[in-house]
């Protein structure tokens, strides 16, 4: 056989097993799996403002990727190297580099729970909102304690942790400041739907007057069901023009928040809380009001109670009476479990 013809012929042979090779490479970078393979799911955060070459060393060193190398040259085929989106990506064990690939230049995020649920003072929020999201507590910080911005959304700082409704959101993890805060105000405006303004309106309160009374009847009990008997005694007590006299608003008064027993100096506190000396309701809510505590308010129970105490077996609950006599013993009874037990601050 001509030698010429045995060259070509191997060349040939050659150059298709090559073009094969190629080819079953090229198949595997766009169908095989190359994503935490035999791993579990797991998030990948992309920083606002972060570029193609640290996308690639979070895969790498988070080892999420198998072949890099294939996933870079796709992602530049694809154009993801120029269209990189911040934001929190799940990927699934076995995902292939072209279904990541199409997540993260579609920004197909996963959003992430915000879940706040109790705060004493408006301080408290940042830690508590940021935890899932990327931006910081300073961040928010700047935004929340920022008079202005407190104006702009309808409040002041002394009713703004009012706008805050506990409760779990669904958001995206790069929400900026500006938008996590409007995206609040709409859930509280969407909470303060008609009825509920209905019912506030009977009352002769405020949206925001009801907050400061639920933030107090919050303060009074743990107990869910007395959560009504409470506000109901209170509603009496701002019907009358009788004042409240709440311990809660006098250790809230003192930034003592360690007290555990409320005495006659602490009710001569030179403070807009103290509702001993200062009738009708404070400035401000004394924490951040639970949906179930503004709920109670708004439907209170109807009944004669003027007057609460915490029962003497220290079991949360308490004792109402309709006047001074019948609470006399109820806190004479209380005092003295107090004393047994060595309560004295």
């Amino acid at each position: 056989m001509d030698k010429k013809k045995i060259v070509m012929g191997s060349a040939i042979v050659a150059f298709s097993m090559m073009l094969s090779s190629f080819g079953f490479y090229f198949w595997q970078m766009i169908y095989s799996p190359n994503f935490l393979v035999e791993q579990d799911p797991k998030p990948l955060m992309i920083r606002t403002g972060s570029t193609f070459k640290e996308v690639q060393n979070q895969l790498y060193n988070g080892r999420y990727v198998n072949d890099l190398v294939s996933f870079s040259f796709l992602s530049k085929m694809m154009d993801y190297d120029k269209l990189v989106k911040p934001g929190l990506y799940l990927i699934e064990p076995g995902m292939t580099n072209v279904q990541v690939i199409r997540m993260l230049r579609s920004g197909d995020q996963t959003e992430v729970n915000v879940t706040f649920n109790n705060a004493r003072l408006l301080s408290d929020l940042p830690e508590k909102l940021t935890r899932n999201l990327e931006i910081t507590e300073e961040q928010l910080a700047n935004l929340i304690l920022n008079d202005s911005i407190q104006q702009s959304l309808g409040f002041d700082s002394l009713n703004f942790i009012g706008m805050f409704i506990p409760n779990t959101y669904k958001m995206w993890w790069n929400t900026t400041p500006d938008n996590l805060l409007s995206r609040l105000k709409k859930e509280y405006d969407k909470f303060w739907h008609a009825e509920r303004l209905a019912k506030a309106k009977e009352m002769g309160l405020t949206p925001k007057e009801v907050s400061v009374l639920a933030s107090i009847v919050q303060a009074e009990t743990i107990q869910s069901d007395e959560l009504k008997v409470v506000a109901g005694l209170y509603y009496n007590r701002i019907r009358r023009g009788i004042p409240l006299m709440a311990d809660p608003t006098l250790v809230f008064a003192s930034r003592d928040f360690e007290i555990r027993r409320v005495l006659n100096k602490h009710k001569t506190i030179d403070s807009p809380y103290n509702t001993y000396i200062n009738a009708g309701l404070p400035p401000g809510p004394i924490n951040m009001p639970h949906i179930n505590s503004l709920d109670a308010v708004l439907n209170y129970d109807k009944h004669k109670y003027l007057y609460m105490c915490a029962k003497e077996d220290f079991s949360g609950r308490h004792n109402f009476a309709t006047n001074l006599i019948d609470h006399n013993r109820n806190a004479e009874k209380f005092q003295r479990a107090m004393n047994k037990a060595g309560i004295y601050k």
